[in-house]
């Protein structure tokens, strides 16, 4: 199966409904161009809250299903195309989680996935607003085959990627928010940037599917905190970790083409999967592995 996917890079505004239109007409767009797969980035309907930790952005949340899916849901069956979005999800008074959400064509949610590692480092403070994820790294099942979502700092971890594709995914998908400190220096900028593409890739190599990570550009300032420039750079990696197409720091919207049958054939002359010593690797499970401790 071949198929295009767009990747929605954007600025985002204070104001929810700004960022839903920018959105709408990101999607349009994608879909006269052929996309059938739309991904937007992290927490898109505003900008990232998590710069500091005050209780009242807790009113940013809302339920799933609710108002920004069954936007989402519209714009599913207006362009018959599938929409990985990304929501601070309600789920219950003081029960909050950082979810991305699949809508199939039909405009019918196809399943969700709620972020599972939870980063609290300075201008990224998500432990005091996110309950980790309690649905396991499970693929989502669409009409387009099986979406592996993850989030974020979901990127980092080679197991969740692993886990995903253990279980069929297809693509591993990143909804991100990552930017730089504005103190960072210019070398610091470019490794990090670089670290954060590497460690996808290699996802991509281990894993032998695609991987379509998607980042939000701009400067992002709540009152009060010092801000952070979002980098941008989102990417599609090929099966073999191979750049099909990748953003610079600007708006934009990413394509590539999709082809699920180049994903056999890498795994055909790179079976990792067929290697893996699973008899010995029951350790991963423990937090560190001391060998001095009984």
């Amino acid at each position: 199966m071949k198929y295009k996917v767009a990747l929605v890079q954007m600025r985002c505004e204070k104001n929810p409904e700004v960022n839903l239109a920018k959105i709408s007409e990101a999607i349009h767009h994608a879909a006269s161009r052929g996309a059938q797969l739309v991904c937007l980035q992290e927490l898109h309907n505003t900008l990232y809250f998590c710069q500091e930790e005050d209780v009242k952005y807790f009113d940013l949340a809302e339920p799933i299903p609710g108002p920004t899916t069954q936007y989402l849901a519209k714009l599913s069956q207006t362009y018959r195309l599938v929409i990985v979005g990304s929501l601070f999800e309600k789920r219950a008074p003081g029960l909050y989680h950082n979810t991305a959400v699949v809508i199939d064509k039909t405009g019918e949610i196809a399943g969700m996935y709620r972020k599972m590692h939870i980063p609290d480092d300075p201008g990224f403070y998500e432990k005091f607003y996110f309950t980790p994820g309690d649905l396991g790294f499970h693929p989502i099942e669409t009409s387009l085959g099986k979406l592996g979502v993850l989030v974020c700092w979901d990127q980092w971890y080679p197991e969740a990627a692993r886990l995903m594709a253990l279980e069929g995914a297809q693509l591993l998908i990143y909804p991100t928010a990552i930017g730089w400190d504005p103190r960072d220096s210019e070398e610091e900028k470019i490794r990090q940037k670089e670290a954060w593409i590497t460690v996808q890739r290699g996802h991509a190599i281990a894993n032998g599917c695609y991987v379509l990570a998607v980042n939000r550009v701009g400067y992002e300032q709540w009152e009060g905190v010092k801000g952070i420039q979002f980098w941008g750079n989102s990417f599609v990696a090929g099966p073999q970790g191979e750049i099909l197409s990748i953003a610079n720091t600007e708006e934009t919207i990413v394509e590539a083409e999709i082809d699920l049958e180049r994903s056999e054939q890498v795994r055909r002359i790179w079976p990792f999967f067929r290697d893996r010593r699973i008899e010995s690797f029951s350790d991963l499970t423990k937090r560190y592995r001391d060998r001095t401790t009984p």
